[in-house]
């Protein structure tokens, strides 16, 4: 097995095709809500773009960084960065302005018993930053829970699908969509809504949850037995990525891998390499929150790290007790409570 550090760098690094869009956006890159699960390696990621393709560009990372640590950690590796509450309105305008906008900012977990905070992040806020920076490009995250659960043989639900949010959680995040997309014809602000569905990384993710599951001898449940999963460093390029591609009226991208894949299959997978029987409890519903993503294949290719080498990376990394975030996806709620 590979050293952990060594591991993480190869899988890291950008890659040809992003180094030469680095070099076509114009102007600084400012992440807003970069403290969460994705940010940091993107930011570290544009730092890593812009150095191999030898240009100049400011990254600016903006969260409340209650964690001290982490704000170090970015700004060692060459990110600027700014503690900001972005709803507080006085310090969301004293933000310095940039061409190029990735909206990170959210929340998901503990969305019940404060959903009014909740829909202040999710629906409210962007408005305010919508506002903000009508003259920039932004890529707005969003999540494939706005979509209707399909039946498994569907292949996925496309773009073009109407969104039907179940919960509280999915209700706000298309409502992150919809003021975003008022804003970008209002201002003709070009912006590309990017629905992620799911990110999987060395430290969380589905492939993380069931492979501990496996290890541990836990049950799994199998009412919700298909997902769609990306490694984060591809997810991470991707977004970088559609700076280019930013509309007005909003371009709305489905952003996962190509495959429907079977929870059951992985776990069994996980299985061959720890040695263990999985367990699993429940039939499967036949449906679940499935992406076509085809739309997102078409401009940036496939995925470049493939399912079965996520497996083999994940159960490396737990093997050899690589440090985890310890969020859980809940990728198998059904009821949109989060």
């Amino acid at each position: 097995m590979k050293d952990l550090h060594q591991l993480e760098l190869e899988l890291t690094k950008p890659s040809a095709a992003l180094i030469a869009d680095i070099k076509k956006i114009e102007g600084d890159i400012i992440f807003l809500g970069i403290g969460g699960k994705m940010g940091p390696s993107m930011g570290k990621l544009a730092v890593d773009a812009i150095k191999a393709a030898g240009i100049s560009k400011r990254v600016i990372g903006v969260s409340r960084f209650s964690d001290e640590k982490a704000k170090a950690e970015l700004e060692a590796y060459g990110l600027e960065t700014i503690a900001c509450d972005l709803l507080d309105d006085a310090q969301l305008q004293a933000l310095p302005y940039a061409k190029n906008i990735i909206y990170l900012a959210g929340n998901k977990f503990g969305t019940t018993g404060k959903e009014g905070f909740t829909w202040a992040m999710n629906a409210y806020l962007p408005g305010r930053v919508a506002e903000k920076y009508k003259d920039s490009n932004i890529v707005a995250f969003s999540s494939g829970n706005v979509l209707p659960f399909v039946q498994v043989t569907s292949g996925g639900v496309s773009e073009e699908t109407t969104p039907e949010p179940i919960g509280e959680y999915a209700q706000s995040c298309l409502g992150r969509e919809r003021v975003f997309e008022y804003f970008a014809q209002k201002n003709h602000t070009p912006t590309l809504i990017y629905r992620l569905n799911y990110a999987v990384d060395f430290r969380y993710g589905v492939m993380m949850e069931i492979a501990k599951s496996v290890l541990n001898e836990k049950e799994i449940d199998l009412r919700t037995e298909n997902v769609n999963v990306i490694w984060q460093g591809d997810a991470n390029e991707i977004a970088l990525r559609s700076l280019l591609h930013c509309e007005a009226p909003a371009k709305i991208l489905n952003v996962t891998g190509p495959e429907i894949l079977s929870i059951k299959w992985i776990a069994e997978q996980f299985a061959i390499i720890f040695n263990k029987t999985p367990k699993f409890i429940y039939e499967s519903a036949g449906t679940a929150l499935l992406n076509n993503a085809s739309a997102c294949h078409k401009l940036f290719g496939y995925p470049k790290v493939t399912v079965r080498e996520i497996i083999d990376i994940t159960a490396t990394w737990l093997l050899q007790g690589g440090e985890e975030f310890g969020k859980a996806t809940h990728f198998q709620e059904r009821g949109g409570k989060f």
